[in-house]
């Protein structure tokens, strides 16, 4: 099994990534950063792994902010 130092996002799963994220911001202020209708329009875990999973640009934006996240939590 290989391991990968420089990816912070190896092994963690998107359910990970949101409930942490909801954990840290909550779903108003996640839906005011990252403008998707999964959280803003009555949010939930399980509608937005269903639209992350299948829309590659706002997982993205949703890995993008987790980065940033983690990197503001390290500092």
């Amino acid at each position: 099994m290989q391991t990968q130092p420089n990816n912070p996002l190896h092994g963690v799963k998107l359910k990970q990534i949101i409930n942490e994220l909801v954990e840290h911001y909550g779903w108003v202020y996640l839906g005011y950063n990252i403008k998707i209708r999964c959280f803003n329009h009555d949010p939930s875990i399980k509608s937005s792994l269903k639209f992350l999973r299948r829309t590659p640009w706002a997982r993205k934006k949703v890995e993008d902010f987790y980065l940033k996240m983690l990197k503001a939590k390290n500092s």
